[in-house]
């Protein structure tokens, strides 16, 4: 029973990257003349005058002149940096009082409920254990790191004073009885958040966050006809702001969408934020990454004085873009802790019919995966105490 869980888990996961990337922000497609063996699309363009009669094309391979030929626009329109006292987006009083402002609103709402009535088995289970360990005043302190769930229960205090207020706070959190539940970081205005909950309106037990620094955007979800707090949990929420909590524990996430969201965050902090995710993630979670790679068509159609630092841009209405290598990407969610699954470049060919002009589009896509606890990877070691046993 265990087994055909965690295959129908992994299965959920294939399918729901598949989905989710599909559905993603940037819904743009790409090609070249032989096809890779990770499925990013099928549309081969194998006749270069045939190339406008479809809109995008899959799998592009560059030649050695267009990679030079990018390199030069890309360095010609850094030359001229924006002064550092021009890059900030929004003003320091502004953003501290929009900070304020969302703590007090995520405090008021962590205590709310969703109305799930599959229990989770596993949760009832590390529930007991809680309590007889926190209950009995043990000497010495007690820990239990739940791997099924990953609902972790540590405490170090040794009369096992305020246990109760613990797990109630624990049991309390929106989404708490799901036994699968996944987070959107930057969610917008819910262009994936709807499509995804069209499937877990029908897979029950399952839990999508979602969350934006726009509280405006928060408030689109949330006014959506299709919104329903059994399935999902929109809130506000500053990655880069590590003591901000989340409405739920860590280590509880299933699946985590990271969707052209890191590239708009300053290199300087986009490590502490993958950190922060990956502690979110239960052990074998996933996190599901797509955003700009270098080179991009919309890295090399800037014009100079747009650029912050290397790589690093801010569009006409204030927003920032970074472009990404593959190699950046895997030594971030590698330093983070996660596991590459997949990690490659996305090239693709877009054009325009009407005008007849050829845009070559770069991704990054790429699946990290937290890993499993020792015993769980290495089936020769005792299985005394699990969950599965």
């Amino acid at each position: 029973n265990c087994v055909f869980r965690s295959l129908n888990k992994m299965n959920f996961i294939t399918k729901l990257s598949a989905f989710c990337l599909r559905k993603s922000k940037m819904q743009q497609r790409h090609q070249s003349s032989r096809r890779p063996a990770v499925p990013l699309g099928s549309r081969i363009l194998t006749d270069p005058s045939k190339v406008f009669e479809h809109n995008m094309w899959d799998h592009m391979q560059w030649s050695q002149q267009e990679e030079e030929n990018a390199k030069e626009k890309a360095a010609e329109n850094s030359l001229v940096k924006v002064q550092w006292e021009d890059q900030e987006i929004l003003p320091e009083k502004t953003r501290k009082e929009l900070k304020t402002e969302e703590r007090s609103s995520e405090h008021t709402k962590i205590n709310s409920t969703n109305s799930f009535s599959h229990k989770s088995e596993m949760f009832d289970e590390g529930k007991k254990y809680w309590k007889k360990n926190c209950g009995g005043g043990s000497t010495s302190a007690q820990g239990y790191a739940y791997n099924r769930k990953q609902v972790k229960f540590l405490t170090d205090n040794p009369q096992g004073k305020n246990c109760g207020q613990e797990l109630d706070r624990l049991e309390s959190f929106p989404g708490s009885d799901a036994t699968y539940k996944i987070l959107e970081v930057g969610c917008g205005a819910g262009n994936s958040v709807f499509p995804i909950l069209k499937v877990l309106c029908n897979t029950p037990g399952t839990f999508l966050y979602c969350c934006d620094f726009a509280s405006g955007a928060v408030e689109l979800v949330k006014s959506h006809s299709s919104y329903n707090s059994a399935w999902c949990y929109a809130f506000v929420h500053d990655v880069c702001d590590d003591a901000l909590p989340y409405p739920f524990p860590d280590e509880i996430l299933d699946v985590i969408l990271l969707v052209f969201v890191l590239s708009t965050i300053h290199p300087d902090r986009m490590q502490q934020v993958a950190n922060r995710l990956a502690k979110l993630l239960k052990p074998g979670g996933m996190l599901l990454f797509r955003d700009y790679g270098r080179y991009d068509t919309a890295q090399l159609r800037f014009k100079k004085g747009h650029c912050l630092s290397e790589n690093f841009y801010v569009r006409g209405d204030g927003t920032r873009v970074y472009f990404f290598t593959k190699d950046e990407v895997w030594n971030m969610f590698n330093l983070a802790g996660l596991t590459e699954v997949q990690n490659l470049v996305d090239r693709r060919l877009q054009v325009n019919r009407k005008k007849k002009v050829k845009m070559q589009r770069v991704w990054i896509q790429s699946k990290f995966q937290k890993p499993l606890p020792l015993s769980l990877n290495n089936p020769e070691e005792t299985t005394e105490g699990h969950p599965c046993r």
